[in-house]
């Protein structure tokens, strides 16, 4: 395990790690880490209990993800690290030519165009029978328990829910948001913090799925009604697009850092623009966390990298640059060369060619699993399904409608996607996994908190603590409400453009569990800038 000299971090909350031995889940709303847990002492395991999390989370937190999500998991089982790519393709009846005879000059954020393939019902199932232990349907009682009997809002849920609420009164008018309406905003409103909100329909669809083993939602009762949705809405999404679907098990791809191995999914993912910046990072020595000279070098290999992965990830097999060239030292130390004392304003380099929520859990048998699933921009496309609460992603909404993008609409193509699991280890021993949702915040994020425990020796919850910056474009980066006057000011002297934000949600939203490989204890933080909890056993 990680040795750490720091027990809190001085400029947030002074929260406690939390430590436990036989499991513990950690994410960001307290029912749903109870359910997991509740899995956990039932005898499942740490992935029958992310399901179960991740279940639960598309009830307690629907304004971050749902049934109709994406999702990706890292999950260690047995000696070995395994990669789960569960994000859906555009519909085959879909194509750049059609959109543009629509009069699209790029793709919507809302509405029956930007929905692709649903992956996270499949993903639950491919979980369940490669490494869980309890029965498939086992797991999905706790997130029916609260929708049909309800659950009072939590207070950050209830923020975002009622802001959501206030946008898409003023832009949802079709037809096809109605049942929105219908199903989050029952009163004519948003629920207020601590009423009470449940979803017959959604815990309906919920034991669909279980029932089915997913089955319904791609081929049967489900997919039906997903397709007569958008048949009525002369949408694209299709049942044939749905039976067709299915998720597949990826390499993860990983870079060394400082003697820590650092994983991610590989693309269609942008978790590779986490392990480009620490490759450019790891050439600088940080003698401490809190000077101007840590974190202009933080910004801008940030910079560099995120430039480089909006430039060239999309479907793995689609890329004309492999994530090896990507990741490869000499195009590290190429990039590295760029950094001196200014801001710079980034460029794509040239290599070789060739809204979210996220959970960890883990068991007392040695079991540990990254997950996350995301609708994204909150609620998603804003398509629900009647009578089935199945709220639709809008992922379609990062192609691009250049064809000559690498990024472009294309049928059948998975697209640029946000939401990326962690991981750590050290010689061949898992040290935990690790997340930090948010959109484009993501990859920055990871860098950070991977910074905080291996450079600094901060705890998992002090490493999530800590005060946050995002670049944004350019010279400019926000940083957040308790990152330090002083070093923004020095920032801004470096030539950064430095917008202090009023919001923490804006700069993610984490969770991290770390074992000790020799006695088996877990420790584990969770945000402070959401309703986080850690669930210990």
């Amino acid at each position: 395990m990680i040795q750490y000299d720091s027990m809190y971090y001085p400029y947030a909350s002074k929260r406690n790690a939390v430590y436990g031995q036989k499991g513990m889940v950690a994410t960001s709303q307290p029912l749903a880490a109870e359910a997991g847990l509740e899995i956990l002492k039932k005898g499942g395991n740490a992935i029958d209990a992310a399901i179960a999390t991740a279940a639960a989370l598309t009830v307690v937190e629907p304004t971050s993800n749902g049934i109709g999500s994406d999702s990706f998991a890292l999950v260690w089982v047995d000696g070995k690290l395994h990669g789960l790519n569960a994000s859906g393709y555009a519909p085959h009846n879909i194509s750049i030519e059609k959109l543009k005879e629509k009069g699209y000059e790029e793709m919507p954020t809302f509405g029956k165009v930007p929905v692709t393939v649903p992956g996270t019902p499949k993903g639950w199932a491919e979980l369940s029978d490669r490494f869980g232990k309890l029965p498939f349907k086992d797991l999905f009682e706790p997130a029916i328990r609260y929708a049909e009997e309800g659950y009072p809002v939590s207070p950050t849920l209830g923020y975002h829910w009622k802001s959501a609420y206030k946008k898409f009164k003023s832009l949802f008018n079709d037809e096809i948001f109605e049942e929105w309406f219908n199903v989050f905003a029952p009163n004519g409103r948003a629920p207020e913090i601590g009423e009470v909100w449940s979803s017959p329909g959604h815990a309906r669809a919920l034991k669909e799925i279980a029932e089915t083993k997913a089955d319904s939602f791609y081929t049967g009762q489900l997919a039906e009604e997903i397709d007569a949705l958008f048949k009525k809405h002369d949408g694209y999404l299709s049942i044939e697009d749905l039976s067709n679907y299915e998720p597949k098990w990826v390499d993860p791809i990983k870079a060394n850092y400082r003697g820590y191995d650092v994983w991610e999914i590989p693309p269609n993912g942008q978790g590779i623009i986490a392990l480009m910046a620490l490759n450019i990072l790891k050439g600088f020595d940080f003698k401490e966390k809190d000077s101007v000279e840590t974190y202009h070098k933080q910004i801008e290999a940030m910079k560099l990298a995120f430039t480089d992965g909006l430039e060239y990830i999309t479907q793995q097999d689609k890329m004309d640059v492999s994530a090896d060239n990507l990741l490869a030292e000499k195009y590290a130390d190429e990039r590295r060369q760029l950094i001196g004392d200014e801001a710079i304003d980034p460029k794509p380099g040239k290599p070789q060619r060739g809204g979210t929520v996220y959970l960890s859990a883990a068991d007392g048998e040695g079991n540990m699993i990254s997950y996350i699933q995301s609708n994204y921009m909150g609620f998603g496309s804003g398509v629900v399904v009647p009578n089935t609460g199945i709220a639709l992603q809008n992922r379609g909404h990062t192609f691009s409608l250049n064809p000559e993008h690498v990024n472009s609409l294309e049928p059948g193509k998975q697209t640029y996607h946000t939401i990326i699991p962690g991981f750590l280890s050290k010689d061949g021993e898992p040290v935990g996994p690790f997340g930090v949702m948010g959109g484009f915040m993501q990859p920055q994020g990871h860098a950070q908190v991977v910074m905080n425990m291996v450079d600094f020796q901060l705890n998992p919850q002090a490493a999530l603590d800590a005060p946050r910056w995002q670049w944004m474009k350019g010279k400019t980066v926000k940083v957040d409400p308790s990152f330090p006057e002083h070093l923004a000011q020095a920032l801004q002297r470096k030539g950064h453009l430095i917008e202090r934000s009023l919001y923490h949600h804006e700069f993610g939203r984490g969770q991290i569990i770390v074992r000790d490989s020799e006695t088996g204890v877990l420790c584990g933080g969770t945000e402070p800038r959401t309703d986080g909890h850690v669930a210990v056993w």
